[in-house]
């Protein structure tokens, strides 16, 4: 026992060996990186198949490729943070289309608050790609445009994205009778200004 004590004592200063080191383990993963590499992976698998459709729907609302994917991004952003409160299986398009219109409705609140900018531009752009694919079919786009926000919101989401009306009611928290008024409204309102527009 003294003899191995003495084995690695320090002499020269009287201090007993320390004992030997152990070899260091490095640290499983904690369960909360596990979960967060989870939940991104579970995020980017189910959400962002979507992106497109976010995007289209986001252009016909503003009417601008800047906005449009500021509204896209503020969309995912808000889906990222709350992906916890999601519930796996339930229909996502629908959530994330939720998430879409309420920060566009934010942001028209925003702006509407704000003053208006005008900036000043002697030489015409050049269109961007993206714009040119987006706009597609003008005059069912310029007619869209020219709808009141209500019924705007109420047929691209029926009848651009496909969404039932009572999808559409619970996104836009109104009744159903107000989702097929503003819908019926608002296929009369394109009805009448694409046919003004016909060439006699």
């Amino acid at each position: 026992m003294l003899d191995a004590t003495l084995r690695g004592a320090d002499f020269e200063t009287g201090r007993p060996a320390l004992p030997a080191r152990r070899a260091q383990r490095t640290p499983a993963a904690s369960p909360a990186v596990t979960s967060d590499l989870d939940r991104d992976e579970r995020f980017e698998r189910e959400a962002l198949p979507h992106l497109r459709q976010l995007y289209a729907t986001a252009y016909r609302l503003t009417r601008n490729v800047a906005d449009a994917e500021d509204l896209v991004q503020e969309t995912y952003l808000r889906a990222f943070r709350a992906f916890e409160a999601y519930t796996p299986g339930t229909n996502i398009r629908a959530w994330l289309f939720t998430i879409l219109y309420r920060a566009r409705t934010d942001s028209y609140r925003k702006a509407s608050r704000s003053p208006r900018t005008l900036e000043l531009v002697d030489e015409p752009g050049v269109e961007a790609p993206q714009e040119a694919l987006a706009r597609g079919q003008e005059d069912i786009a310029r007619a869209l445009g020219d709808l009141p926000e209500a019924f705007r919101t109420a047929v691209l989401l029926r009848d651009v994205q496909d969404f039932s009306y009572d999808e559409i009611a619970r996104m836009l928290a109104v009744p159903i009778g107000t989702v097929m008024s503003r819908i019926h409204r608002g296929r009369a309102l394109l009805r009448q200004a694409l046919g003004s527009r016909r060439p006699a």
